[in-house]
C-alpha cells in the first residue's frame, strides 16, 4: 500500500472544510475524512487494476508460404 503525499491530504481536507462552510473546529475530522477518502480512492485503483484480465499469451505467427509452396497447392487443385 503507497503512502498518500501530506499535500494531497491536506488539500482534500481543505476542500471539505470549503464543502462544509469553513467552521472552526474540524480540522482533525476533515483531515481523517480526506485521509480516508483518499485512501479509498487509492484502493478502488488497486482493485480495479487487479480485476482486469490477464492479455493473452502472444502467439507466434503463422509462417509465410514460399512461392514453391502456393504453387504446388494450386497445381494439385486445378482441373483442367
Amino acid at each position: 500500500m503507497r503512502e498518500i503525499p501530506l499535500a494531497a491530504i491536506r488539500a482534500r481536507a481543505y476542500d471539505i472544510w470549503e464543502r462544509n462552510h469553513r467552521p472552526d473546529g474540524y480540522e482533525i475530522q476533515f483531515w481523517l475524512l480526506a485521509e480516508r477518502e483518499l485512501r479509498a480512492e487509492q484502493d478502488s485503483r488497486r482493485d480495479a487494476a487487479e480485476a482486469l484480465p490477464e492479455a493473452p499469451a502472444a502467439t507466434p505467427a503463422p509462417g509465410k508460404a514460399s512461392v514453391r509452396t502456393l504453387v504446388d497447392t494450386s497445381a494439385g487443385t486445378a482441373e483442367g
